[in-house]
């Protein structure tokens, strides 16, 4: 049987030494694999290939049949690991918070608690007629994070 820890140990094994990591592994009763990796700049095509020669060589398809695939998580998909926040320091991001607040701003820096966020607001000055812009900094931590994703711009 297909087991998640001995795919996971199998993953380990064909990332040892290199900066690729592990974004998510999930397996079907089906035994279909899919397998997210990713490193910092960028994970390449080969890399993944890598993986996924590895893995399959290691298992038998004449004692179990298994449908595998080896990626990269998508710029749609929602962070999982504090490698990808650290990957993406001073790009834009949006943080969905627990209580539904949705922040979008650039992601300053990332600790082991959490992360800074800064952006742009327009806020009433007294005494002004337009509305000022100043810089929010705000500390977020992991634990008020449900959802985080880059911002895709076409700029």
């Amino acid at each position: 049987m297909i087991t998640k820890k001995s795919i996971s140990d199998l993953i380990n094994q064909a990332i040892e030494g290199t900066d690729i990591f592990l974004v998510d592994l999930i397996i079907s009763p089906s035994n279909q694999m899919v397998v997210e990796i990713d490193k910092v700049p960028a994970i390449s095509i080969k890399e993944c290939v890598s993986v996924s020669r590895h893995i399959e060589r290691s298992l038998d398809r004449e004692v179990e049949d298994f449908e595998l695939s080896v990626t990269s998580p998508g710029l749609d998909k929602p962070f999982k690991k504090i490698e990808q926040y650290q990957k993406n320091v001073a790009k834009d991001i949006k943080v969905t918070l627990l209580d539904g607040t949705l922040l979008k701003g650039n992601l300053v820096s990332v600790t082991e608690e959490g992360i800074e966020l800064t952006w742009m607001e327009k806020v009433k000055v007294e005494g002004k007629k337009k509305k000022q812009e100043i810089t929010r900094l705000e500390e977020i931590l992991f634990s008020n994070i449900k959802e985080t994703k880059v911002v895709v711009s076409f700029k």
